[in-house]
């Protein structure tokens, strides 16, 4: 197998990198991975992960929920449920954040279509790219919404969009550098990038240290914080602007975390230490399990 290991520090460079605990593949494999962390610029990242030819084998699974929208089992009943609450939620930050009705949107790791149909529906312009070939096909299926492969990205025009969404997507990545010069490139230069990801300080992150469900390794390569995440987006141009918590995800991650500790009760459990966590992040924005990041290009 080709593997990707790191001997600097994938942000800043420094060579002083060190692990911090391995963390077991419990969706797919069972192979085991080391986390890593940069003490000079707090980054945290997956060691030795497969590369880009390879890892389609670690997302090739029919509970892979994202990609095959399946409802099995009680948790990932919840997981819809609190989608389509989600959905609106994100339509109306958009509509808020951009102050436009009928803007210009590309939804980037689109997933099976649930946010780009939803924007496409207020009157949006919407551009979807979603790399998995079963995902764009249900998309197709369900919504007959046509989605483009991942290599569309590079055919964009400069300036092309007033918003690019990523929600829970920059985490899987393996370009970092290229994909933010990319967001870059394509937003209008009055745009603005939304990005979700897990959030690896959080209350449940803390809690479940190598468990938590949100390192999700080898898929999760990338392991941000409110701090690296804007040293990411400024080393290519672009200022943090705001930041929003996402409530209902620690729920969900505790949930999954007990499931992989092999806790008994683990529903219970986790919705316990998912209350928790949001009673946390009302005091404390940083114990969020997930934060919605709004990037705007330095002028």
């Amino acid at each position: 197998m080709n593997i990707i290991s790191h001997k600097k520090c994938p942000l800043c460079k420094g060579d002083a990198t060190r692990k911090r605990f391995t963390s077991k593949d419990h969706f797919a494999t069972g192979e085991e991975f080391d986390i890593m962390e940069c003490p000079d610029c707090g980054f945290v990242f997956t060691q030795g992960v497969p590369d880009e030819k390879e890892i389609g084998r670690y997302y090739d699974s029919p509970d892979y929920i994202s990609h095959s929208n399946t409802d099995k089992g009680f948790i990932n009943k919840i997981y819809h449920i609190v989608r389509s609450v989600m959905l609106r939620k994100k339509v109306k930050l958009i509509e808020r954040l951009t102050l436009l009705k009928n803007g210009k949107l590309l939804d980037y790791g689109a997933g099976t279509g649930y946010f780009a149909r939803a924007m496409q529906d207020e009157g949006w312009e919407v551009t979807a790219i979603e790399k998995s070939s079963q995902a764009r096909e249900l998309a197709l299926e369900k919504f007959g919404f046509e989605m483009l492969p991942e290599g569309k990205l590079a055919e964009i025009e400069d300036k092309s969009f007033d918003v690019v969404t990523m929600w829970h997507v920059l985490e899987h990545i393996q370009d970092l550098d290229r994909m933010w010069e990319e967001l870059y490139r394509i937003i209008d230069d009055t745009g603005i990038a939304v990005i979700a990801v897990p959030n690896c300080q959080s209350y449940d992150a803390v809690t479940y240290k190598e468990n938590w469900a949100a390192y999700d390794v080898p898929r999760h390569l990338w392991h941000f914080t409110a701090s690296t995440i804007m040293q990411w987006g400024e080393k290519h141009g672009f200022i943090l602007e705001r930041q929003y918590t996402m409530p209902f995800d620690g729920y969900y991650i505790s949930m999954m975390s007990e499931r992989y500790k092999g806790s008994r009760m683990h529903f219970a459990k986790g919705f316990w230490n998912g209350f928790k966590g949001w009673y946390a992040q009302c005091k404390r924005r940083s114990a969020s399990s997930s934060i919605i990041y709004v990037f705007r290009k330095r002028r």
